[in-house]
């Protein structure tokens, strides 16, 4: 058999773009010859991914996980839907997102072979997204959710709570998934949104010939209607729509508090 280096298959396929085992096999039938294993590799059309890096990967597949009181969030990207619903894909990103739960974030680099290896299989630009994890604290409740559309993640949140309990975080975040808020709290709205939606307002309501003593009042309901849209708004202003809709978001919490509150979202 012929002698190369780990340091030699590392370098091939950092030249070539090509898999840890393509890169090995390469080198295997061509003696160790590094140029032989490129070219070997080229005729075959296992040295492509390098090419993939610059097209659009806007499509992919998202996992949650749990460990302790640590919870992760991890997006992997690719080009198309049919490659994201890939039994070897969803079960990758699933593998990163429990990967990270347990070890930090740092742990995606255990998969770094994987994820190349996939580029090759599956012949997309595959990497990684958003990589997010959150550790409670220990008096906190954390939980989270996952929607899921054929078969792959596309819609992750993580909810932490202080003075809550983890069925209530998870509900929260089931209402999130569901709403999709741009803020958690009305103080989170920038002031040139709210100025901006305020001033479109009175203008609405000038030309449609309100009173002028009414204007405020108008206005100021029309405000708070902007905050409780959805998809967009505030969450605490929305329906609590995992349980009672009749409810507010910061009704349902109660004493309970939204510590952090994290949503990764397909093509967001």
């Amino acid at each position: 058999m012929p002698e190369f280096t780990a340091q030699d298959v590392k370098r091939l396929r950092d030249a070539t773009g090509a898999g840890m085992m393509d890169a090995k096999r390469a080198l295997t039938e061509n003696d160790g010859e590094f140029e032989a294993a490129g070219k070997w590799l080229r005729e075959k059309g296992l040295g492509k991914a390098a090419e993939r890096s610059d097209r659009d990967n806007v499509e992919g597949a998202i996992a949650v996980a749990r460990s302790g009181n640590a919870a992760a969030i991890v997006q992997l990207k690719c080009e198309t839907d049919f490659v994201a619903k890939q039994e070897q894909f969803v079960a990758l990103v699933n593998e990163l997102a429990q990967l990270v739960a347990a070890n930090g974030e740092a742990g995606v680099n255990e998969k770094k072979e994987q994820i190349d290896d996939l580029k090759i299989t599956l012949k997309e630009n595959i990497e990684l997204g958003q990589v997010v994890r959150v550790e409670a604290d220990p008096a906190n409740s954390v939980d989270t959710y996952l929607h899921v559309q054929s078969g792959r993640g596309v819609n992750g949140i993580i909810v932490e709570l202080a003075n809550g309990s983890d069925e209530l975080a998870h509900d929260v975040a089931v209402t999130a998934a569901f709403t999709k808020p741009r803020w958690v709290k009305r103080e989170d709205v920038p002031a040139e949104v709210l100025e901006s939606e305020r001033a479109a307002f009175l203008n609405e309501v000038k030309n449609q010939g309100k009173p002028e003593a009414a204007w405020d009042k108008i206005v100021e309901g029309k405000l708070a209607g902007f905050l409780k849209e959805y998809p967009g708004g505030v969450l605490l202003e929305q329906p609590f729509f995992a349980k009672d809709e009749k409810q507010t978001v910061k009704q349902a919490l109660g004493g309970a508090e939204i510590v952090t509150f994290i949503q990764v979202m397909l093509g967001a």
